[in-house]
């Protein structure tokens, strides 16, 4: 969930308006490595991921933004700037709209992370993958079927086994205990290791690359190198054991299945799709699990309605969801031509991040949007995007934070946070946001 395809500081009200009721041309908010023209009078550029007080609160520049300043400038991790959206409508907009896309290696497009290469969004594995037209749509067409709602029921036993085992390992270690690093972070790396055909033995590899591999700050670019030189070699050595003894697993049969008109996904392909299933299927599902149990014991309220109605358990995971105030960096998209966005002219070249967080907390879009609404319905959030580019792992990620709540619920029904709300920390420095851990007791 979350990445594509697969899942700082400011000042005071005024500074933040900027002149989003105005149209710019070259000289407004689009920015790329050599920012965006010239800045307006009293404009600030913030630094981005905006920082918030608490671990599980929004950013107080949200909504701000959202009402004075819906195309704000931003500097990333980097250095470079980008323009960010945060409105609802906007964000769907922008997901939705072809001339937006993901060619995040372009020359003047904005590197993201601090290292030389940029992090995910910009190394030459992300642009392994066709980024555009049918192309893009063969090779989604390829996956797609392997993320159907009722494949992900099939394997719903299977995780809900795996869920039961953990929380077993948790209760003999005794409490308090960290939820993330007993039932969080081990959960979605053995669902993905299993899709992927990936031997038991090789899971804790599996998890450091993913790490890794979503750095903004925490590493160096050697560290970074090194994890992604080990798993492409890994990859490489896999799909070709796969190529010649096939299993019942995706990779095993994105080797040898032909799509339309006969297409085949080259080795390089197949490790790239590799790679993003891993950091898009195992971190976002992992942080989301510690986050989701977190916000349900944060009010004991909502926990004791799940107790007393599971029917509540689908339409709260989708709460969870819209309701998470830290994601991680959100949806960066770029533009080879001048587009109008919320009366701003972004011109030709800049890099457009979309918070969806952000646009999730839109009170336009959802009533009461600050509030956890178990029943709330409909409920049209945009946690895993929208359009052409739309995460193709949401159902596996629904699939696996249903399983792991209905078991919690009914293993640990006096489950409880073990430290106060407001003491509980995020993670700094990766592209997926989430907690460091989750201490909870019985």
């Amino acid at each position: 969930m979350g990445l594509p395809d697969l899942a700082g500081a400011a000042g005071s009200e005024e500074d933040l308006v900027g002149r989003s009721d105005s149209k710019q041309g070259d000289s407004g908010q689009g920015a790329g490595k050599q920012g965006g023209g010239e800045r307006g009078a009293g404009e600030q550029v913030l630094s981005y991921p905006l920082s918030s007080r608490t671990a599980l609160g929004p950013p107080q520049e949200w909504q701000r933004l959202r009402q004075r300043c819906p195309v704000a400038r931003v500097t990333l991790p980097s250095g470079d700037e980008a323009s960010l959206l945060t409105r609802f409508e906007d964000v769907k907009q922008v997901l939705s709209d072809p001339r937006f896309g993901r060619l995040l290696d372009a020359d003047d497009a904005a590197r993201i992370s601090d290292t030389e290469s940029g992090g995910v969004f910009n190394d030459d594995m992300a642009a392994a993958i066709p980024q555009t037209g049918e192309a893009h749509q063969r090779w989604r067409r390829m996956l797609t079927k392997w993320f159907t709602a009722k494949r992900m029921a099939a394997l719903r036993p299977g995780i809900e086994a795996m869920a039961e085992r953990l929380i077993d390992d948790m209760v003999k270690r005794g409490h308090p205990v960290d939820l993330k690093a007993g039932l969080g972070f081990p959960l979605p790396v053995w669902v993905i290791c299993d899709l992927l055909g990936v031997p038991d033995a090789d899971r804790n590899r599996f998890a450091h690359w993913s790490d890794t591999m979503l750095n903004l700050t925490r590493y160096q670019q050697q560290e970074v190198d090194a994890a992604q030189a080990e798993f492409v070699e890994y990859m490489a050595a896999h799909i070709a054991a796969k190529r010649a003894k096939p299993g019942d697993d995706l990779l095993s049969e994105l080797t040898t299945a032909a799509g339309p008109g006969g297409y085949r996904m080259s080795d390089r392909e197949l490790v790239a799709t590799g790679q993003g299933l891993l950091i898009a299927g195992h971190e976002t599902t992992a942080n989301m699990i510690g986050k989701m149990v977190a916000m349900l014991l944060a009010d004991r309220r909502l926990w004791e309605r799940l107790l007393a109605d599971r029917s509540l358990v689908r339409s709260t995971v989708e709460e969870a969801l819209r309701l998470d105030a830290n994601p991680g960096l959100g949806m960066p998209r770029y533009i080879a031509e001048e587009v109008e966005v919320a009366g701003t002219v972004l011109p030709r070249g800049t890099t457009v991040m979309c918070s969806m967080a952000a646009a999730n907390r839109d009170e336009t879009a959802f009533d009461a949007a600050e509030e956890m609404m178990l029943d709330r319905a409909p409920n049209p959030h945009l946690a895993f995007g929208v359009g052409p580019h739309s995460c193709l792992g949401q159902a596996l990620a629904r699939t696996e934070l249903q399983a792991v709540l209905e078991v919690l619920l009914r293993r640990l029904p006096s489950l409880e946070l073990a430290v106060p709300p407001e003491d509980l920390r995020r993670v700094e420095g990766l592209v997926i946001g989430g907690l460091s851990e989750v201490p909870v007791r019985w």
